[in-house]
Protein backbone atom coordinates (compact mmCIF):
# COMPACT_ATOMS: atom_id res chain seq x y z
CA UNK A 1 0.00 0.00 0.00
CA UNK A 2 1.18 3.53 -0.75
CA UNK A 3 2.50 5.29 2.38
CA UNK A 4 0.38 7.96 4.02
CA UNK A 5 1.48 11.57 3.49
CA UNK A 6 0.51 14.29 5.97
CA UNK A 7 0.21 17.73 4.39
CA UNK A 8 0.29 20.47 7.03
CA UNK A 9 -1.22 23.87 6.16
CA UNK A 10 -1.12 26.70 8.73
CA UNK A 11 -4.06 29.10 8.21
CA UNK A 12 -3.85 32.81 8.97
CA UNK A 13 -5.26 35.74 6.97
CA UNK A 14 -5.53 33.86 3.67
CA UNK A 15 -9.23 34.13 2.81
CA UNK A 16 -8.33 35.21 -0.75
CA UNK A 17 -6.00 32.27 -1.36
CA UNK A 18 -7.09 29.29 0.74
CA UNK A 19 -9.42 27.73 -1.85
CA UNK A 20 -6.68 27.79 -4.48
CA UNK A 21 -4.34 26.06 -2.03
CA UNK A 22 -6.82 23.39 -0.94
CA UNK A 23 -7.91 22.69 -4.50
CA UNK A 24 -4.31 21.91 -5.41
CA UNK A 25 -4.24 19.34 -2.59
CA UNK A 26 -7.52 17.72 -3.67
CA UNK A 27 -6.22 17.61 -7.25
CA UNK A 28 -3.27 15.40 -6.30
CA UNK A 29 -2.87 12.24 -8.36
CA UNK A 30 -1.59 10.61 -5.15
CA UNK A 31 -4.55 9.55 -3.02
CA UNK A 32 -3.21 8.41 0.37
CA UNK A 33 -3.11 11.89 1.91
CA UNK A 34 -4.32 13.47 5.11
CA UNK A 35 -4.50 17.26 5.01
CA UNK A 36 -4.12 19.00 8.37
CA UNK A 37 -5.29 22.61 8.56
CA UNK A 38 -4.02 24.51 11.59
CA UNK A 39 -6.20 27.50 12.40
CA UNK A 40 -3.85 29.99 14.06
CA UNK A 41 -6.83 32.05 15.26
CA UNK A 42 -7.11 33.86 11.96
CA UNK A 43 -9.16 37.07 12.31
CA UNK A 44 -10.62 36.94 8.80
CA UNK A 45 -12.98 34.42 7.17
CA UNK A 46 -10.23 32.00 6.10
CA UNK A 47 -11.60 29.12 8.18
CA UNK A 48 -15.19 29.68 7.07
CA UNK A 49 -14.01 29.57 3.45
CA UNK A 50 -11.94 26.46 4.17
CA UNK A 51 -14.78 24.67 5.95
CA UNK A 52 -17.11 25.42 3.05
CA UNK A 53 -14.55 23.88 0.69
CA UNK A 54 -14.16 20.84 2.94
CA UNK A 55 -17.93 20.34 3.01
CA UNK A 56 -17.89 20.19 -0.78
CA UNK A 57 -15.15 17.53 -0.72
CA UNK A 58 -16.42 15.03 1.88
CA UNK A 59 -14.36 12.12 0.57
CA UNK A 60 -11.02 13.84 1.18
CA UNK A 61 -9.30 13.34 4.54
CA UNK A 62 -9.21 16.84 6.04
CA UNK A 63 -8.42 17.47 9.70
CA UNK A 64 -8.63 20.81 11.53
CA UNK A 65 -6.64 21.98 14.54
CA UNK A 66 -7.84 25.13 16.28
CA UNK A 67 -5.04 26.82 18.19
CA UNK A 68 -6.17 28.32 21.54
CA UNK A 69 -4.55 31.64 20.59
CA UNK A 70 -2.38 33.03 17.80
CA UNK A 71 1.09 31.50 18.17
CA UNK A 72 2.69 32.08 14.78
CA UNK A 73 3.78 29.89 11.89
CA UNK A 74 6.34 27.85 13.84
CA UNK A 75 3.88 26.64 16.47
CA UNK A 76 1.18 26.02 13.86
CA UNK A 77 3.54 23.72 11.97
CA UNK A 78 4.53 22.01 15.22
CA UNK A 79 0.87 21.36 16.04
CA UNK A 80 0.45 19.77 12.63
CA UNK A 81 3.52 17.60 13.19
CA UNK A 82 2.12 16.34 16.48
CA UNK A 83 -1.17 15.28 14.87
CA UNK A 84 0.34 13.86 11.68
CA UNK A 85 0.07 10.09 11.16
CA UNK A 86 1.88 9.84 7.83
CA UNK A 87 5.15 8.16 7.00
CA UNK A 88 6.02 11.47 5.35
CA UNK A 89 5.15 15.07 6.15
CA UNK A 90 4.92 17.97 3.71
CA UNK A 91 4.55 21.63 4.70
CA UNK A 92 2.43 23.81 2.43
CA UNK A 93 1.78 27.51 2.99
CA UNK A 94 -1.88 28.42 2.66
CA UNK A 95 -1.33 31.07 -0.02
CA UNK A 96 0.64 28.70 -2.27
CA UNK A 97 -0.13 25.65 -4.45
CA UNK A 98 1.37 22.33 -5.40
CA UNK A 99 1.32 20.79 -8.86
CA UNK A 100 -0.97 17.84 -9.56
CA UNK A 101 1.75 15.17 -9.48
CA UNK A 102 3.90 16.74 -6.74
CA UNK A 103 3.22 14.30 -3.90
CA UNK A 104 3.07 11.27 -6.21
CA UNK A 105 6.49 11.92 -7.70
CA UNK A 106 8.11 13.01 -4.43
CA UNK A 107 6.91 9.86 -2.64
CA UNK A 108 8.12 7.68 -5.50
CA UNK A 109 11.58 9.24 -5.27
CA UNK A 110 11.64 8.94 -1.48
CA UNK A 111 10.70 5.26 -1.60
CA UNK A 112 13.21 4.50 -4.35
CA UNK A 113 16.13 6.23 -2.64
CA UNK A 114 15.21 5.76 1.03
CA UNK A 115 16.16 9.40 1.56
CA UNK A 116 15.16 11.24 4.73
CA UNK A 117 14.19 14.26 2.65
CA UNK A 118 13.26 14.77 -1.00
CA UNK A 119 12.77 18.13 -2.63
CA UNK A 120 11.27 19.35 -5.90
CA UNK A 121 11.68 22.56 -7.88
CA UNK A 122 9.61 25.60 -6.93
CA UNK A 123 8.23 28.31 -9.21
CA UNK A 124 7.82 31.82 -7.80
CA UNK A 125 4.85 33.76 -9.15
CA UNK A 126 4.05 37.46 -8.81
CA UNK A 127 0.50 37.97 -10.05
CA UNK A 128 0.60 41.73 -9.51
CA UNK A 129 3.63 42.17 -11.77
CA UNK A 130 2.75 39.19 -13.98
CA UNK A 131 5.97 37.19 -13.87
CA UNK A 132 7.18 33.68 -13.03
CA UNK A 133 10.73 32.90 -11.94
CA UNK A 134 12.73 30.20 -10.22
CA UNK A 135 14.06 32.17 -7.25
CA UNK A 136 14.96 29.10 -5.21
CA UNK A 137 16.58 26.67 -7.66
CA UNK A 138 18.12 23.30 -6.98
CA UNK A 139 21.63 23.67 -8.37
CA UNK A 140 23.13 20.40 -7.16
CA UNK A 141 24.87 18.41 -9.87
CA UNK A 142 23.76 15.21 -8.14
CA UNK A 143 20.21 13.88 -7.79
CA UNK A 144 21.03 11.96 -4.60
CA UNK A 145 23.47 13.13 -1.91
CA UNK A 146 24.68 10.73 0.76
CA UNK A 147 26.79 11.30 3.85
CA UNK A 148 26.79 14.16 6.34
CA UNK A 149 29.89 15.85 4.89
CA UNK A 150 28.43 15.97 1.39
CA UNK A 151 25.05 17.24 2.60
CA UNK A 152 26.62 19.97 4.76
CA UNK A 153 28.73 21.04 1.77
CA UNK A 154 25.65 21.16 -0.49
CA UNK A 155 23.71 23.24 2.04
CA UNK A 156 26.51 25.74 2.63
CA UNK A 157 27.17 26.13 -1.08
CA UNK A 158 23.48 26.86 -1.71
CA UNK A 159 22.83 23.74 -3.79
CA UNK A 160 19.25 23.52 -2.54
CA UNK A 161 16.82 26.06 -1.00
CA UNK A 162 16.33 26.50 2.74
CA UNK A 163 12.55 26.97 2.83
CA UNK A 164 10.64 24.26 4.70
CA UNK A 165 7.89 24.04 2.09
CA UNK A 166 8.23 21.65 -0.85
CA UNK A 167 10.28 19.22 1.24
CA UNK A 168 8.84 15.74 1.75
CA UNK A 169 10.44 14.54 4.99
CA UNK A 170 10.23 11.23 6.85
CA UNK A 171 8.28 11.67 10.07
CA UNK A 172 10.38 9.16 12.00
CA UNK A 173 13.47 11.20 11.14
CA UNK A 174 11.92 14.42 12.46
CA UNK A 175 10.70 12.74 15.63
CA UNK A 176 14.00 10.95 16.28
CA UNK A 177 15.92 14.23 16.16
CA UNK A 178 13.13 16.38 17.65
CA UNK A 179 13.26 18.76 14.71
CA UNK A 180 10.48 21.13 15.66
CA UNK A 181 10.29 24.76 14.60
CA UNK A 182 11.47 27.35 17.13
CA UNK A 183 8.68 29.36 18.73
CA UNK A 184 8.30 33.06 17.87
CA UNK A 185 10.93 32.92 15.13
CA UNK A 186 10.01 34.70 11.90
CA UNK A 187 12.82 33.23 9.82
CA UNK A 188 12.02 29.74 11.06
CA UNK A 189 12.73 28.01 7.74
CA UNK A 190 16.41 28.99 7.82
CA UNK A 191 17.06 27.60 11.29
CA UNK A 192 14.91 24.47 10.78
CA UNK A 193 16.70 23.68 7.51
CA UNK A 194 20.09 24.29 9.14
CA UNK A 195 19.25 21.97 12.04
CA UNK A 196 17.87 19.31 9.69
CA UNK A 197 20.90 19.52 7.42
CA UNK A 198 23.17 18.64 10.34
CA UNK A 199 21.25 15.35 10.84
CA UNK A 200 20.55 14.22 7.26
CA UNK A 201 22.40 11.19 5.90
CA UNK A 202 20.63 11.04 2.54
CA UNK A 203 18.62 13.55 0.51
CA UNK A 204 17.32 13.48 -3.05
CA UNK A 205 16.13 16.03 -5.61
CA UNK A 206 13.27 15.84 -8.10
CA UNK A 207 14.01 17.73 -11.30
CA UNK A 208 10.50 19.00 -11.92
CA UNK A 209 8.26 21.80 -10.67
CA UNK A 210 6.26 20.72 -7.64
CA UNK A 211 5.57 23.95 -5.73
CA UNK A 212 4.06 27.29 -6.77
CA UNK A 213 5.23 30.02 -4.40
CA UNK A 214 3.20 33.23 -4.66
CA UNK A 215 4.70 36.65 -4.00
CA UNK A 216 2.20 39.29 -2.89
CA UNK A 217 1.94 42.17 -0.46
CA UNK A 218 0.81 39.94 2.41
CA UNK A 219 3.68 37.47 2.06
CA UNK A 220 5.95 37.20 5.09
CA UNK A 221 8.98 37.57 2.83
CA UNK A 222 7.71 41.03 1.86
CA UNK A 223 7.08 42.22 5.41
CA UNK A 224 10.36 42.21 7.29
CA UNK A 225 10.48 44.36 10.39
CA UNK A 226 12.48 44.81 13.58
CA UNK A 227 11.56 41.35 14.90
CA UNK A 228 13.02 39.72 11.79
CA UNK A 229 16.38 41.38 12.41
CA UNK A 230 16.37 40.17 16.00
CA UNK A 231 15.51 36.68 14.74
CA UNK A 232 18.45 36.74 12.35
CA UNK A 233 20.73 37.50 15.29
CA UNK A 234 19.21 34.53 17.16
CA UNK A 235 19.84 32.25 14.17
CA UNK A 236 23.42 33.50 13.77
CA UNK A 237 24.07 32.88 17.46
CA UNK A 238 22.74 29.31 17.09
CA UNK A 239 25.01 28.73 14.08
CA UNK A 240 27.90 30.09 16.12
CA UNK A 241 27.22 27.61 18.96
CA UNK A 242 27.08 24.74 16.48
CA UNK A 243 30.39 25.90 15.00
CA UNK A 244 32.08 26.04 18.41
CA UNK A 245 30.79 22.57 19.36
CA UNK A 246 31.51 20.85 16.03
CA UNK A 247 34.34 18.30 16.25
CA UNK A 248 34.67 17.35 12.59
CA UNK A 249 37.21 19.77 11.02
CA UNK A 250 35.63 19.56 7.56
CA UNK A 251 32.10 20.32 8.80
CA UNK A 252 33.46 22.98 11.17
CA UNK A 253 35.02 24.86 8.26
CA UNK A 254 31.80 24.71 6.25
CA UNK A 255 29.63 25.83 9.17
CA UNK A 256 31.91 28.85 9.67
CA UNK A 257 31.59 29.69 5.98
CA UNK A 258 27.81 29.47 6.31
CA UNK A 259 27.84 31.74 9.37
CA UNK A 260 29.94 34.41 7.66
CA UNK A 261 27.79 34.33 4.54
CA UNK A 262 24.60 34.46 6.62
CA UNK A 263 25.82 37.56 8.44
CA UNK A 264 26.65 39.29 5.17
CA UNK A 265 23.39 38.44 3.41
CA UNK A 266 21.12 39.35 6.33
CA UNK A 267 22.86 42.69 6.90
CA UNK A 268 22.13 43.49 3.26
CA UNK A 269 18.49 42.41 3.59
CA UNK A 270 18.26 44.36 6.84
CA UNK A 271 19.19 47.62 5.13
CA UNK A 272 17.24 46.96 1.96
CA UNK A 273 14.04 46.29 3.92
CA UNK A 274 14.15 49.16 6.43
CA UNK A 275 17.14 51.46 5.78
CA UNK A 276 17.19 52.01 9.52
CA UNK A 277 20.65 52.94 10.80
CA UNK A 278 19.91 51.97 14.41
CA UNK A 279 18.64 48.50 13.48
CA UNK A 280 21.54 47.91 11.12
CA UNK A 281 24.12 48.91 13.73
CA UNK A 282 22.46 46.68 16.32
CA UNK A 283 22.82 43.69 14.00
CA UNK A 284 26.41 44.63 13.09
CA UNK A 285 27.44 44.86 16.75
CA UNK A 286 25.86 41.49 17.52
CA UNK A 287 27.50 39.84 14.51
CA UNK A 288 30.85 41.35 15.48
CA UNK A 289 30.77 39.25 18.67
CA UNK A 290 30.47 35.95 16.80
CA UNK A 291 33.17 33.65 15.45
CA UNK A 292 35.17 34.56 12.39
CA UNK A 293 38.31 33.61 10.51
CA UNK A 294 41.58 33.32 12.38
CA UNK A 295 44.86 34.85 11.20
CA UNK A 296 45.88 31.41 9.95
CA UNK A 297 42.60 31.17 8.01
CA UNK A 298 43.40 34.43 6.23
CA UNK A 299 46.71 32.98 5.08
CA UNK A 300 45.11 29.72 3.97
CA UNK A 301 43.91 29.06 0.43
CA UNK A 302 41.08 26.93 1.87
CA UNK A 303 38.92 30.05 2.19
CA UNK A 304 37.93 32.21 -0.78
CA UNK A 305 38.97 35.84 -1.14
CA UNK A 306 35.29 36.81 -1.11
CA UNK A 307 34.74 35.10 2.24
CA UNK A 308 37.86 36.71 3.71
CA UNK A 309 36.60 40.14 2.64
CA UNK A 310 33.18 39.44 4.15
CA UNK A 311 34.75 38.38 7.44
CA UNK A 312 37.18 41.30 7.53
CA UNK A 313 34.23 43.67 7.24
CA UNK A 314 33.03 42.61 10.72
CA UNK A 315 36.42 43.45 12.22
CA UNK A 316 35.95 47.15 11.46
CA UNK A 317 34.86 49.60 14.15
CA UNK A 318 31.10 50.23 14.03
CA UNK A 319 31.24 53.74 12.58
CA UNK A 320 33.71 52.75 9.86
CA UNK A 321 31.81 49.54 9.10
CA UNK A 322 28.58 51.49 8.64
CA UNK A 323 30.17 54.08 6.35
CA UNK A 324 31.86 51.36 4.29
CA UNK A 325 28.61 49.42 3.98
CA UNK A 326 26.68 52.51 2.87
CA UNK A 327 29.35 53.32 0.31
CA UNK A 328 29.09 49.82 -1.16
CA UNK A 329 25.29 49.76 -1.02
CA UNK A 330 24.71 53.22 -2.51
CA UNK A 331 27.25 53.19 -5.31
Amino acid sequence: MSPLVSIVIPVYKVEKFIVRCLQSVVNQSYTNIECILVNDVTPDSSMEVAQDFIAKNPDFDFKIINQPFNQGLSMARNAGMDLAKGKYIYFLDSDDEITDYAIDHLVKLAEETNAEMVLGQSVCINEEENWKRNYFPITSEKDVIEGSKNIVWSFVKGKYPVMACDKLVRMDFLMEHKLYFVKDLFSQDVLWSFQSMLKFEKIAFLREDTYLYYFHGASIIHNRGEKHFGNWITIAEFMNRVYLEEKNPYNKKLILENLIDFKASTLGMNWKAQQNEELWKRSYKAYNQLSGLSFANYLSSAYTTKLKKQDLFYRLPLSIGYKFFRWRFDR
